[in-house]
């Protein structure tokens, strides 16, 4: 069968959907891959509320069901809006957004996304926890740990840890630690096939499922063990194969007798907008081992001379000291959550905000400390048109008065850094984020 152009589907998935969906399920199943890919996009409400967004937005916007602030969107290119690189919204394939409100997460709460990048689901958490609270954002990949690093800090999240450690590294550090925890497990993503139909339809194989289905089993094993008595699981994938959605949660279930289901749901890609995905709800018995403790910091703040360096920074450029503990990792200070627990023996890409570089007596702000703040918090300010930002994000100087560091946004939002002198601002856009022609 071919959709669009798109290769044959694997005659072995086929078969198992026919039998899975009965004949009228089937054809609509298939039909559904003749239709165009589903794009989405989901309002960052730690920047700009959904009303507010909407009226600023160039896209033509319809709700999506299950995310309160995710909207159907037709535009291709969503990802090259100047709105997307000041972290008004995030770029998310419609039915992925259903998985992650499934764990209620709470302000103030310990939150573990297991399988955390690219991000999607990390970002809607940390927009449910509106910056109270722990959230630990995992992935075992070094280069996908870090594409979720630039995600987190475009989103303006204040009150994330991104590690890169495997399930079981973690599970030795965090017994009954966390209140709530996401599992959305690699898998054998058949709901990419129409999305990423060459990579996706050639990596699959009913091998392929077995091994991601015993993987799978692994990691929640990990996880149930990280859970909090009276803890939430939720296990998410985008496949439909029963071995690692249906299946592995009635086997999780048989091998973790403290856990019971409250829900789950596969979403088909001919029943509602988008490619796939499946999720399953449970919860652990309150009764059980004691919650984990906290892990305190072993080590102190930042030095004497550092912290003045920053203090004075912010008194000449900014409106007011951003919240949060300085923290130095050699000559990187860091604005750290409350209650921050201790990183000793974790690979720790980012602990909460990256405020910028002491060196040679001087602070030099970093972009995520951009990112992290609002327009009302500069002292100085460029403020450009969605248009003119395009200037910025390629790295081109600005004209401005004044002198000193100033934040740079897009219609009253924050894209950057810039430093005004001689009439000019010079671009402190970070190189390796600039716009490509």
């Amino acid at each position: 069968m071919n959709g669009g152009g798109m290769p044959a589907l694997p005659s072995a998935f086929l078969a198992r959907m026919r039998a899975e969906l009965g004949a009228e399920g089937y054809e609509a199943f298939l039909q559904s891959y003749a239709r165009p890919v589903c794009r989405g996009i989901r309002v960052n409400t730690l920047k700009i509320d959904r009303e507010e967004f909407e009226k600023i937005s160039s896209f033509a916007l319809r709700p999506v069901p299950w995310e309160e602030n995710g909207f159907y969107v037709a535009a291709e290119k969503a990802g090259r809006h100047s709105f997307h690189f000041a972290g008004l919204y995030y770029s998310q394939e419609p039915s992925a957004m259903s998985a992650a409100p499934q764990l209620a997460a709470r302000p103030g709460e310990r939150v573990l996304d297991l399988c955390a990048a690219p991000g999607g689901k990390s970002t809607q958490l940390a927009q449910a926890m509106r910056g109270e609270g722990i959230l630990v954002c995992n992935e075992t990949d070094p280069a996908r740990a870090r594409i979720l690093v630039q995600n987190v800090e475009r989103l303006g999240v204040r009150n994330a840890v991104v590690l890169n450690a495997s399930p079981d590294r973690l599970a030795a550090v965090f017994p009954a630690y966390f209140d709530k925890i996401l599992v959305d497990a690699p898998c054998s993503g058949e709901g990419m096939f129409r999305k990423n139909a060459r990579e996706a339809v050639a990596n699959w194989s009913e091998a392929n499922v077995s091994f991601c289905a015993e993987r799978q089993r692994a990691i929640l094993g990990f996880a149930a063990g990280m859970l909090r008595p009276g803890g939430r699981l939720v296990y998410s994938t985008c496949t439909f194969a029963p071995a690692e959605d249906e299946g592995q949660i009635e086997r999780f279930l048989s091998e973790h007798p403290a856990f019971s289901l409250l829900r789950e749901r596969k979403i088909y890609p001919h029943e509602a907008e988008g490619e796939g995905h499946y999720y399953a709800v449970s919860e652990r018995a309150a009764e059980g081992p004691e919650r984990g403790a906290f892990l305190p910091l072993q080590r102190g703040g930042a030095p004497a001379p550092a912290r003045a360096a920053f203090e004075a920074f912010c008194a000449e450029n900014l409106r007011r000291v951003p919240a949060g503990t300085l923290f130095c990792a050699g000559d990187v200070l860091y604005l750290l959550p409350q209650n921050m627990f201790s990183v000793k023996g974790l690979p720790v890409l980012r602990a909460g905000v990256r405020a910028g570089e002491y060196r040679k007596g001087r602070f030099e702000p970093a972009h995520a400390l951009a990112m992290s703040l609002k327009a009302e918090d500069f002292a100085r300010t460029v403020c450009l048109t969605a248009a003119e930002a395009e200037r910025y994000l390629r790295g081109e100087t600005l004209p401005g008065g004044g002198k000193g560091w100033c934040g740079v946004l897009v219609e009253g939002y924050p894209l950057g850094w810039g430093k005004a002198s001689g009439g000019v601002v010079k671009n402190h856009y970070p190189k390796g984020l600039r716009l490509v022609k």
